[in-house]
């Protein structure tokens, strides 16, 4: 049996799907509120723009280096990545910008393609324990 050491780099393996898990949660919290404001007056509804902000948290934006202290890492791009207002197609009397037909969509997308880079990295764990195993 022939042994080759090699280490896991997990960037490889999971791509950009840890990024791409931890902004959907945050844009699931983000829509979340929206809903749950639907009926505050002057409530104005928020939202990220998520190709954007993946694109800011990618591994090779990860490696660039900041040369000022007042620039922001990646990991603070994470979590404090721009929201946007949303413009409301029927603007409401009272302010409120919320429209629970269109966050139950936006949630609904969201929730989906969270659910598909689960399962993206599932299966890549699965396959790294099944090679780790030699199975």
């Amino acid at each position: 049996m022939v042994y080759i050491d090699m280490p896991i780099n997990f960037d490889n393996a999971f791509g950009i799907h840890p990024q791409a898990l931890a902004l959907q949660a945050r844009r699931s919290e983000v829509l979340a509120a929206n809903l749950a404001n639907a009926d505050t007056p002057g409530y104005k509804a928020r939202d990220m723009d998520f190709k954007t902000a993946l694109s800011q948290v990618t591994p090779q934006s990860r490696s660039l280096k900041t040369t000022h202290s007042g620039h922001m890492s990646s990991n603070q791009a994470l979590m404090g990545e721009r929201l946007m207002y949303r413009t409301p197609l029927q603007p409401s009397l009272d302010g409120n910008t919320v429209e629970a037909q269109i966050e139950h969509t936006k949630f609904s997308e969201n929730a989906l393609r969270y659910q598909a880079s689960l399962q993206f990295m599932t299966g890549k764990i699965t396959g790294l324990r099944s090679a780790i195993r030699g199975d």
